[in-house]
């Protein structure tokens, strides 16, 4: 396993990350612990979770992706050994008034103090922790071009200003429940706006880390964003590095294995359009010329990326647990990325 400094602290992340959104609804609890003694196995130490988990996110089962952490957590008594990163929802994921039953009080989530403190504390609980090392806002707490949404809404304005959440979220760190912040789904004006607001008080964290999307399908990271990684340490943690499973061909033709995720749900409908089965077409065709499996290759080409702290991978088994981690040890030829370029170019971004 490799592993690459956290933003600039003394924290080593594994540059691959157990994700674990589909604990809860997709993965049962010895499913999950049995996922996370075998990446601990292989060598990952760093396990990405959010309070909305699992997802589809539904009332009945918000918090179980944390509980499952929890009594794996208690059970093996090795909290020393791994890297914990959660999430905060705000009021940036969609209309307002979705998510009420996050908090007691049934009122939207948003990214205030008084929410961030009842959200963390709820997370500890259920992570059967004292603290996390990595507390991120899980989208910002104003609409922005993210999730599929392609036109920036002008005449939406933020609920909470970035500065009083990064002013909870120091005190988080002052009282040890936090060791460090970073943000998601996040903009490149966000992040230069969290940096510049940290940097006018010493009692505000300094973000580590953005988790966007970023896929041989969705390279819409390195338009700006990758500049940001370079000049001011703030590393991606991918996600959906597959394209929710897509680009391990598996949906090709219009074919929906039962269990899978696109066949379970009908939400993710950006990664089910034409033009991304044309491209993926061609990645999978490019993987079977170089006698690479096709997952494994859009995985160590995320892997490769110079901005990358960490490639957030999701399984529903271990069979394929096992296929994402070995991808750890693909290392891509010239004529390979010559390739996957030329496809991008012709066919760019179709899930953005």
């Amino acid at each position: 396993m490799e592993f690459r400094r956290l933003g600039r602290t003394d924290i080593q992340v594994s540059l691959i990350c157990l994700g674990t959104m589909t604990w809860g609804e997709q993965n049962t609890e010895a499913e999950a612990h049995a996922q996370l003694d075998y990446a601990l196995e292989r060598g990952i130490n760093f396990i990405d979770a959010a309070e909305m988990y699992p997802v589809p996110p539904r009332a009945e089962t918000q918090g179980r992706t944390e509980a499952y952490i929890g009594s794996w957590l208690k059970a093996r008594k090795n909290r020393d050994r791994v890297v914990l990163a959660t999430k905060v929802a705000g009021r940036g994921g969609g209309p307002r008034g979705q998510f009420d039953w996050l908090r007691d009080d049934k009122q939207p989530p948003d990214l205030s103090r008084r929410q961030i403190f009842e959200a963390v504390d709820k997370s500890l609980k259920r992570l059967q922790t004292d603290y996390i090392d990595l507390y991120q806002t899980h989208w910002p707490d104003r609409l922005t071009v993210n999730f599929g949404r392609a036109e920036y809404p002008w005449n939406e304005e933020a609920s909470v200003a970035i500065a009083e959440t990064l002013d909870a979220m120091g005190d988080l760190v002052k009282a040890g429940k936090i060791r460090t912040m970073g943000v998601s789904n996040e903009t490149a004006w966000g992040v230069m706006k969290h940096l510049g607001d940290a940097a006018a008080s010493p009692a505000r964290p300094r973000i580590v880390s953005i988790q966007n999307p970023y896929s041989l399908l969705n390279r819409w990271y390195e338009a700006s964003l990758s500049e940001i990684a370079k000049q001011e340490e703030v590393g991606l943690l991918a996600y959906s590095p597959l394209a929710m499973g897509v680009l391990s061909g598996k949906y090709l033709g219009g074919a929906r294995p039962p269990g899978s995720r696109l066949a379970l749900f009908t939400r993710f409908t950006r990664y089910s359009n034409p033009q991304v089965e044309r491209a993926t077409e061609r990645y999978v065709a490019l993987a079977q010329q170089h006698g690479l499996d096709p997952a494994q290759m859009a995985l160590a080409f995320v892997n490769s990326r110079p901005f990358m702290t960490s490639n957030i991978i999701g399984a529903t088994s271990l069979e394929q647990l096992k296929t994402d981690i070995d991808s750890i040890d693909v290392k891509l030829s010239q004529e390979v990325l010559d390739g996957i370029e030329a496809i991008h170019r012709d066919q760019p971004n179709p899930s953005a």
